[in-house]
């Protein structure tokens, strides 16, 4: 949730379509960010307006941010309410990733998010009896899917999809490409992003991670690598850009569903390489809170997904870490 850490290394413009040697570059707002896409169209054809209204119709099922999303209506607890094959595969893609991740990630956050000040409202001041409080609604085991509807245990159970919805979007629109012949493209909406084939020089598409810098921007952001791609989605997650401080303590947005508290380890981000970008997008926010040894372990027993780790050692030097077949990757 909240990672526009990765971006690719082209030019293009806003809300607009143009196109070189069948090439066409599009960019967009959705799920309250941004979205850039590159693709290759041998028959010339501009998908701007097709790929636009898909990512909207994909907010109505899934943003947090949109109060007549089927998820908000979910956490209004409208119980009539039946579900799309959208939210279907998200709620059991994160399921299945909670009990991989023995629930270092966990969609039912959402009453924790909010009572930090990630949504809409301001932040509460918490203390462990509140956040104790709120821990009953916490867990996968509270929340089902019955007949294509939403069962709660408790009202106040409520989903947050920020950390798996972009990078499930980005699947949906590489599909959508796929679909119509497209075999060279790129796509990346919110900093996730998934590529296919070669790019308008006919190399892999070249994609930059930034240096975790807190509070970086376009004006003073650095990156720390660029990694080549031709097939595969990448994800990052950090703490170095949504979070706050008060009475000198740092909240960052990834919570630990186990303790209800923000994530704090020596991970400063870790980018995940995988084959669906809405893996890469929940896998990038467990191994935050799991920290690097078992986030490290944890990605290596894993088949085809690779991690990028940025972390602090205990002298508190930035170093980086990575698995084996991350490092082919690697162009500087």
């Amino acid at each position: 949730m909240y990672k526009n850490f990765i971006y690719f290394l082209f030019l293009t413009g806003l809300l607009s379509a143009c196109h070189s040697n069948h090439y066409y570059e599009i960019r967009g707002y959705a799920q309250g960010t941004t979205y850039k896409i590159i693709y290759e169209s041998l028959e010339d054809k501009d998908y701007s307006f097709a790929i636009d209204s898909i990512l909207k119709a994909f907010d109505k099922s899934l943003s947090v941010y949109d109060s007549t999303s089927i998820i908000s209506r979910i956490n209004a607890n409208d119980t009539a309410l039946k579900l799309d094959d959208w939210f279907v595969t998200c709620f059991n893609t994160g399921k299945r990733i909670a009990a991989e991740t023995h629930n270092a990630f966990d969609m039912t956050v959402g009453p924790l998010v909010e009572a930090y000040g990630f949504w809409k409202k301001p932040h509460l001041e918490l203390d462990s009896f509140q956040i104790d409080s709120i821990m009953q609604f916490v867990g996968f085991d509270k929340i089902r899917i019955e007949n294509n509807r939403i069962v709660k245990d408790n009202p106040l159970v409520r989903i947050d999809a920020n950390a798996i919805a972009q990078g499930y979007s980005v699947d949906i629109v590489a599909e959508y490409l796929e679909k119509n012949s497209c075999e060279n493209f790129l796509v990346e909406i919110g900093g996730e992003l998934k590529a296919k084939g070669i790019n308008m020089q006919g190399k892999k598409w070249r994609v930059g991670v930034d240096k975790p810098i807190e509070n970086s921007d376009k004006s003073n952001e650095e990156l720390q690598t660029i990694i080549a791609l031709s097939n595969g989605s990448l994800a990052t997650s950090g703490d170095y850009r949504k979070f706050y401080i008060e009475n000198g303590i740092k909240y960052a947005h990834t919570i630990n569903p186990h303790t209800g508290y923000p994530a704090r380890s020596d991970l400063l981000s870790v980018s995940i390489l995988a084959d669906k970008c809405i893996d890469a997008d929940a896998y990038a926010t467990a191994c935050m809170v799991m920290g690097l040894e078992k986030s490290f372990a944890f990605i290596n027993s894993l088949p085809n997904v690779e991690a990028y780790f940025i972390y602090r050692d205990t002298n508190g030097n930035m170093k980086v870490k990575m698995t084996k077949g991350l490092k082919k990757h690697i162009l500087k």
